[in-house]
C-alpha cells in the first residue's frame, strides 16, 4: 500500500521523501530507486514505520479492513508518539475531501501513508492508489 501512496505522489510531482528498511528491502524484492527514500541501519520494518511516523506530522491509514500487523503497529506508533492518525476503511467508501479537511485542520505539511501489504489485503495497492489521486488532486 505504501506504493499506491508513492506512485500518485509522483503522478501529482508531489516531494516525497522517508524511510526503507536497510537494502531495500520490501515483500517484492527491492523497493526502486526511482523513490527517494533513505535507509534505516536496520533491515526490520518496525524500524522504517516508527522512523516514518516520527519524522511526519501524522499519518493517513489507509485500509479493507480492520488493521492487523504493520498496519497496526503503526497506529501504535503514532499514538505512542502523539502523531494525528486518521485511519479510512476504503470499503466505506470515505471521500478525499475527509482526508482534505484533516490535512487541513491538523495542519499537517508532511503526510506519512500507510496501510497493509497486498499480499495481506488483495486489491489494497489499486483502491489506495484511485483514492489517493482524489486526494492529491
Amino acid at each position: 500500500m505504501d506504493r499506491a501512496a508513492l506512485d500518485a505522489a509522483v503522478e501529482f510531482g508531489l516531494k516525497i521523501g522517508g524511510w526503507c528498511p536497510r537494502g531495500r528491502k520490501a515483500e517484492d524484492g527491492v523497493i526502486s530507486s526511482r523513490y527517494p527514500l533513505q535507509e534505516t541501519p536496520s533491515d526490520r520494518p518496525s524500524q522504517r514505520t516508527e522512523w516514518n511516523v516520527r519524522d511526519s506530522d501524522g499519518t493517513l491509514v489507509l485500509t479493507l479492513k480492520k488493521p492487523t500487523g504493520g498496519t497496526a503497529f503503526t497506529i501504535r506508533a503514532a499514538h505512542r508518539l502523539n502523531k494525528p492518525c486518521l485511519i479510512l476503511n476504503l470499503a466505506d467508501h470515505p471521500t478525499p475531501d475527509t482526508v482534505s479537511s484533516w490535512v487541513q485542520e491538523t495542519p499537517i505539511r508532511v503526510l506519512n501513508v500507510a496501510g497493509p501489504r497486498e499480499s495481506s489485503s488483495p486489491g489494497i495497492y489499486t483502491q489506495a492508489f484511485r483514492f489517493l489521486r482524489g486526494v492529491f488532486s
